[in-house]
């Protein structure tokens, strides 16, 4: 009996003292120092292209393609990104060299900055090159947020004739990371 009265007033006690548990002030103005840094990786562009269809006569030719670039239409993620990284690869297996040039472009067609991509002629071996990052902040990043377009522009460099029966392809695989700030 004296065993299960004093497990009793041992349980009253221990009930007693978890009622005095320690506490602080809550501070909530600690929302206003929230911030949020998520990042993000996407495809950038993509192509392929066969030697058969960069047809030529032997001289410095030109190709041209462009294709909207409509992320920056979006406000929220427009006023929120700190930075911009893109990464490009390129892999040749053509026996001509070329320079590959990427130009911004804003809603006038004009050319906000060019990125240059020299790409040496394939020599039976495997040919994958991989550029270093461009990195877009402050003015750089500005210029970026104005791109409406990005244009490709393909300029194949002096060498024997390509034609219909020609061999291989020009291949560009790129992404970009995005690091925005939520606050």
């Amino acid at each position: 009996m004296r065993l299960s009265s004093l497990s009793k007033i041992s349980g009253i006690l221990f009930s007693v003292f978890l009622l005095f548990s320690c506490s602080s002030d809550l501070d909530f103005d600690q929302v206003n120092d929230f911030k949020l840094e998520p990042v993000f990786v996407a495809n950038l562009a993509y192509f392929d292209i066969p030697a058969s269809r960069l047809v030529d006569d032997g001289g410095t030719n030109i190709g041209y393609d462009s294709r909207d670039f409509d992320i920056f239409k979006n406000k929220f993620f427009t006023e929120r990104l700190k930075r911009a990284d893109f990464d490009f690869e390129v892999e040749n297996n053509i026996d001509r060299a070329f320079v590959l040039n990427m130009l911004l472009l804003n809603d006038q067609n004009q050319v906000l900055q060019t990125i240059s991509f020299t790409v040496p002629s394939y020599k039976g071996t495997p040919n994958v090159i991989k550029y270093p990052t461009e990195v877009f902040e402050n003015a750089r990043l500005d210029l970026l947020k104005q791109t409406h377009k990005i244009g490709f522009v393909v300029i194949i460099a002096a060498g024997p004739p390509l034609n219909s029966e020609s061999q291989g392809n020009l291949k560009l695989r790129s992404s970009a990371t995005a690091y925005l700030e939520i606050k």
